[in-house]
């Protein structure tokens, strides 16, 4: 149970920093940028999440630009792993609209797996940095919002019509 609690709190500090990652790329006068619907260095958050967890939170102007700091700092590592990412899902894709091919479909999947073990570890790395940027008090409040959320999951998991039984 802490696994998953602490999963739903790296998730929340990935929306947290996505969002700052967003806002610190565009200037103070131009609009913020849609939201994107990939997982690119932005993890598909525009600056409206930033402001929700800034508000949310009561982040002081310091704790942002801390975070948008680390997040500026982390975003040229990541970039070309997202990037290495969407290339072998392109990849992958190209197999189920042409020729099946399991050997070349099984050295991708292994390829993209390890790009994932990397994101992984430095979204964790950087998740546990923005986290402790956070207040004793901000924290607390984090861990609540996520087990809320959590929670709602869990409840609509447990109302979600069964898939259909095959044939």
């Amino acid at each position: 149970m802490k696994s998953t609690h602490f999963r739903f709190l790296v998730a929340a500090l990935a929306v947290l920093m996505g969002t700052a990652i967003a806002k610190s790329q565009t200037p103070d006068d131009a609009p913020p940028p849609p939201a994107m619907h990939d997982h690119g260095p932005e993890f598909g958050m525009g600056g409206h999440m930033m402001h929700f967890f800034a508000d949310y939170l009561n982040l002081s102007d310091a704790q942002q630009t801390q975070m948008k700091t680390i997040l500026q700092k982390e975003r040229p590592a990541m970039k070309p792993l997202f990037q290495q990412s969407r290339q072998l899902e392109q990849q992958l894709h190209s197999f189920v609209e042409g020729t099946y091919d399991d050997a070349k479909v099984r050295a991708l999947a292994t390829q993209k797996a390890q790009i994932e073990v990397e994101i992984t570890v430095a979204q964790t790395r950087i998740h546990s940095e923005l986290f402790q940027v956070l207040t004793a008090d901000q924290q607390t409040k984090m861990k609540q919002f996520e087990a809320t959320r959590q929670a709602r999951m869990q409840q609509r998991m447990q109302h979600a019509p069964a898939p259909p039984d095959e044939e």
